[in-house]
């Protein structure tokens, strides 16, 4: 039935008071094939006509936050395996069923279960205080290359090693209140994972709450893939790495918030908790550098080593050699079985830099050429983010240093990965490289449990899993590739499409001129800002005519 010709066409629902719409937002199911298949579970791609960004209630936060609840959900279901309790007497007596590698064949390990007992927090101890002695299969104590005897403390940075006092603290609480009141009896253990993995998931949920904020409103939806990243089943709870995570983001946040003090502050946190967010100050001081605003920086750095220097100094007073314990492991570790240098063993027989090693004896040679290739690799970023025609983003240079850090390290732990996660989706907001790269990285996984199972229980060959750690490698670098490619061709950047947005994450530097100081030699400025040393022009030998 038509209508009469003439009669204007009236809304049946009463119109919203505010009608402006936010048209340049990204809208995932109407640009990307993923984001378009994905809606039709819940009515189809967005319509023509609907009012963008006026939703009261689910806003694209809320419902981020969502599906980071369910992919938080799938990464417990992922070590559930590992979680039954068996044994009996009270909680404190029963323990977590890892009979028979369990943890390997079924893909459940962490490391915060076998650590409740080897860094004696079931005992109650007060971590950087109590020490034990690394013993051998046999149960004799070790001597280290020295001749002393091997002595161990906790492993971990202040914050984190505080983290997991606290979780042990209320997982005796808890046992203690089994015994009064008639509730489930849960091991220990299984109780401290509990609680350890509640606190991971809040910081998880504060990374994807960051990084939301740093995409800025027009690309607010690239923070999906840290809700829904195939990396969080695996890794999220493997390891303590998600709190270090949400202090960096949230410190890109403050910084983007022009709060150099408050990102300062969250950097020093975050290197108190691991030290990877130590990284963010360098692309910080590059970019500083370029357009001048070094004061801003040295406000962030200053707050970082004050509040770092606050966290650490009660323990490094009362427990020097507790305290110390993170960095000396650091340094006498040998080549981790996911690093490059590992995969390169594999594959040729290699036997590495350092060979025939005493027990805990500083590899010297390839801590030397590590830290010699992430600073060749750090050297070059910097190079090309001063002279690149357009200022990088701060997220492009950070993802860059991160990645190049984990690239040339000697150990790459798999929950590591996370660290890259909010980095690469502001750095690279393109939805199906980002989600190829996650789950390759992701699948690491499968084979690592299975090599580790052992070949003579129907696992896998070390060459299995070293060939998809190099494939995860290969990833990586072509990230980093297309990343430098858009610094060099700014207008394939998404987020600086069109020139309507210059750096989200930039705080005092976005959209600030270049400044570089009279110091900075002249290869090292920007191509627009090179001098040029050219002869003089001759003089013409006649008046120029006015053609006006």
């Amino acid at each position: 039935m038509t209508e009469p010709q003439g009669e204007p066409t009236v809304s049946p629902a009463k119109l919203a008071r505010d009608l402006r719409s936010l048209d340049d937002r990204d809208l995932p199911s109407r640009t990307d094939a993923i984001g378009a298949a994905l809606s039709g579970t819940i009515g189809g791609p967005v319509g023509r006509h609907a009012l963008i960004g006026r939703q009261r209630f689910m806003t694209p936060l809320r419902v981020m936050l969502i599906i980071a609840l369910v992919f938080l959900a799938l990464g417990y279901s992922s070590k559930a395996a590992c979680l039954q309790t068996t044994g009996t007497g009270h909680a404190g007596q029963q323990v977590a069923n890892w009979e028979n590698q369990r943890a390997y064949y079924e893909l459940c390990y962490s490391d915060t279960v076998p650590l409740y007992t080897a860094e004696l927090l079931n005992l109650g101890k007060f971590p950087y205080k109590s020490s034990w002695i690394e013993s051998d299969a046999t149960g004799q104590p070790r001597v280290q290359y020295d001749g002393n005897i091997a002595v161990r403390y906790m492993e971990y940075p202040v914050l984190t090693g505080m983290y997991q006092y606290v979780s042990m603290t209320l997982a005796k609480t808890y046992t203690a209140v089994t015994k009064l009141v008639s509730v489930p009896v849960i091991a220990e253990v299984v109780m401290f994972f509990n609680i350890a993995a509640f606190g991971l998931a809040l910081a998880w949920l504060a990374t994807v709450w960051a990084t939301s904020l740093l995409a800025g409103r027009r690309r607010v939806w690239d923070a999906a893939l840290v809700a829904a990243s195939p990396l969080v089943i695996f890794q999220i709870f493997t390891n303590f790495d998600a709190l270090a995570t949400a202090f960096a983001t949230g410190a890109l946040l403050a910084w983007a918030r022009r709060k150099p003090w408050l990102a300062g502050a969250l950097i020093g946190l975050g290197v108190a908790a691991k030290l990877y967010p130590l990284l963010l100050l360098a692309p910080l001081a590059v970019l500083a550098v370029r357009t001048g605003k070094l004061r801003e920086v040295g406000r962030t750095v200053a707050a970082a080593v004050v509040v770092w220097v606050v966290v650490n100094l009660p323990i490094l007073v009362m427990f020097p050699r507790g305290w110390s314990e993170f960095f000396r492991l650091n340094t006498r570790r040998g080549d981790d079985m996911d690093s490059i240098y590992n995969v390169i063993k594999s594959f040729t027989g290699w036997r590495g830099f350092d060979t025939d090693l005493g027990f805990w004896q500083p590899p010297t040679v390839l801590n030397a050429v590590t830290a010699a290739l992430f600073v060749s690799c750090c050297i070059a970023i910097g190079y090309i983010a001063l002279t690149a025609k357009q200022r990088p983003r701060v997220a492009q240079v950070a993802f860059l240093v991160v990645a190049a850090f984990l690239l040339t390290n000697k150990v790459w732990s798999p929950q590591f990965s996370l660290w890259l996660v909010p980095l690469a989706v502001l750095a690279l907001p393109h939805r199906r490289i980002l989600l190829a790269w996650m789950t390759i990285d992701a699948l690491v996984w499968i084979p690592r449990m299975l090599f580790l199972y052992g070949e003579q229980n129907r696992g896998l060959p070390e060459q299995w899993f070293t060939a998809t750690v190099l494939l995860r490698d290969v990833a990586v670098v072509a990230l980093c590739a297309l990343v430098i490619r858009q610094i060099y061709r700014p207008e394939l950047d998404l987020v600086r499409y069109r020139g309507e947005v210059d750096d989200p994450a930039g705080g005092v530097f976005d959209r600030a001129p270049d400044a570089p100081p009279r110091w900075l030699p002249d290869w090292l400025r920007p191509d627009h800002d090179r001098t040029k040393v050219t002869a003089a022009p001759p003089e013409p030998e006649h008046e120029l005519v006015d053609q006006r």
